[in-house]
């Protein structure tokens, strides 16, 4: 075993490990009971979560990447896009991420996983000034919807379409949210958790980030990074000029003019008005612009109605 290599490696950071797997995340808030029940074990007293300390984590966390190691994985953290929580997994540090997903899914599964993805960063969703990327319920049903009207049609080139009817496509998000790898916010979107973007950040970067222009030969961000934190941004603001790459978390965004003379694209000085937006704001926001010329109602669902519509004319012409 792998963890008889490392020093102090004991009984107690085996219940850490098992606790996270259990969990698939932990935060600060989680973990100081957990130690707390740990130390008290140790030390024969119960010891309060008030007594556990951040060193206490690292510690734990430090141990137990040793013991991994030899196995590719990796407890990692990452900040939450909206919370900013720190937010600690288990991943997988060479493989790749998605075919992870064949010991508990089917092959069809994470065929329909890849579609959502590309929907999600390689469709309508994340074109242009449209960066939503994040997909409502209706439209994973569309998209499983359209999938199958290909394969009746004879589509000769699509031999390996994943075959889920609407409900199963429905039955597969609600468990991706269940082991913590989509969030479903207020309004009815999907996204990718900040557990998914943390494990699936490299693929990500090099499924989407490698076409170039034609013209220009001009590589293409569709996995944006925030300029502050330099990490993925999928909820958050952009600048207002179309053509600029800069994009900031909204809480990004408020340290990072905080200590700014104006409030001013750091890339083009361009005026950061805040109503130019990443994320499902793009259609739900009382103040987001008309996207294609053509006027939106303001109200939610009217949004994610049109949003819907867009998608999937999208989905049509998706492979």
């Amino acid at each position: 075993m792998a963890d008889l290599l490392v020093p102090g490696y004991n009984d107690a950071n085996r219940a850490f490990l098992q606790a996270l797997l259990a969990r698939n995340t932990l935060t600060w808030e989680t973990a100081k009971p957990l130690l707390a029940v740990l130390a008290s074990i140790r030390e024969g007293q119960n010891v309060s979560s008030n007594d556990i300390t951040q060193d206490d984590l690292d510690a734990y966390i430090s141990k137990t990447n040793m013991a991994l190691s030899p196995l590719d994985m990796e407890i990692r953290s990452t900040l939450h896009q909206l919370t900013r929580e720190r937010i600690y997994a288990l991943v997988n540090t060479t493989s790749d991420p998605i075919m992870q997903l064949a010991t508990t899914y089917s092959a069809d599964e994470i065929a329909f996983v890849k579609k959502m993805l590309d929907a999600m960063f390689d469709g309508a969703a994340n074109r242009g000034k449209n960066e939503l990327m994040c997909l409502s319920g209706i439209q994973v049903v569309q998209l499983a919807k359209n999938t199958g009207r290909r394969e009746t049609q004879g589509d000769a080139t699509q031999p390996n379409q994943p075959r889920l009817t609407g409900h199963e496509a429905e039955e597969l998000v609600r468990k991706l949210e269940a082991e913590g790898w989509l969030e479903k916010s207020e309004s009815g979107f999907y996204t990718l958790s900040a557990r998914a973007l943390m494990e699936l950040k490299g693929w990500l970067v090099e499924t989407y980030n490698e076409d170039e222009d034609g013209q220009d030969g001009i590589r293409l961000q569709k996995i944006k990074f925030c300029h502050a934190c330099k990490e993925i941004i999928t909820v958050g603001q952009r600048c207002p000029q179309s053509e600029c790459p800069c994009r900031l978390h909204d809480i990004c965004t408020q340290n990072f003019f905080r200590s700014q003379r104006s409030r001013t694209c750091p890339l083009c000085k361009t005026e950061w008005d805040g109503k130019s937006y990443v994320g499902e704001r793009v259609v739900i926001s009382p103040d987001r612009q008309p996207i294609g010329g053509r006027s939106r109602r303001s109200t939610g669902r009217g949004a994610r109605a049109n949003g819907d519509n867009n998608e999937s004319d999208d989905h049509e012409d998706m492979t």
